[in-house]
């Protein structure tokens, strides 16, 4: 007797095996054909859950898309700056950690800027986000502007990083949160 996977199985191993496609070949070197002999299933499966690589891409950065639109949400409601900033730094680096193969794509493959730009936000509209939070409000300067992106960018890119990828998830995270914080004038936390 036979077993019938669920399609969530399906799909959730669908998703798992196109983020490790294209974080090895990239988005555009990875066909559907490549994930389906790759799941060891017919282009056909593939197509029952997807019909295009564009809809996979936009599936795979979703989790890590929908986490970053709830982080600035929840970060903007905190009352003082220092407490928004906080929160942002410390969700945008655990995003990053959790989500690090993810993260290396938007750092390095083009293919993958098309579902951010099709989420809530926009690239343009999550970067505004960031810097707006970092930075106390609308009425930006040029400093907190450019402290803000290299803050942002440089977690995001090193969070990434393929030269880090031996680093465990809470030494990267500690030392991610560190750098933040020095680049971001914020102060050291105390320890325990």
């Amino acid at each position: 007797m036979t077993t019938v996977e669920p399609v969530a199985d399906t799909r959730t191993r669908l998703l798992a095996t196109a983020l490790r496609l294209f974080s090895e070949h990239g988005v555009e070197g990875t066909s559907l054909q490549m994930i389906a002999d790759e799941l060891g299933v017919t282009k056909a499966a593939v197509y029952y859950h997807f019909k295009t690589k564009a809809e996979i891409t936009e599936a795979v950065a979703e989790p890590g898309i929908r986490e970053l639109d709830e982080l600035v949400v929840e970060a903007a409601k905190h009352r003082r700056h220092g407490a928004r900033v906080d929160h942002l730094l410390d969700g945008f680096v655990d995003l990053v950690v959790r989500h690090r193969v993810l993260v290396a794509l938007f750092s390095s493959d083009p293919g993958i800027d098309a579902a951010l730009a099709k989420s809530a936000h926009g690239v343009e509209g999550f970067k505004q986000a960031l810097i707006s939070i970092v930075a106390g409000g609308p009425e930006l300067d040029v400093t907190a502007r450019v402290t803000a992106i290299v803050a942002f960018t440089g977690i995001a890119m090193a969070g990434g990083a393929p030269d880090l990828a031996e680093v465990d998830d809470e030494t990267l995270r500690q030392e991610l949160i560190g750098v933040g914080r020095r680049l971001l004038g914020r102060p050291r936390r105390r320890v325990c």
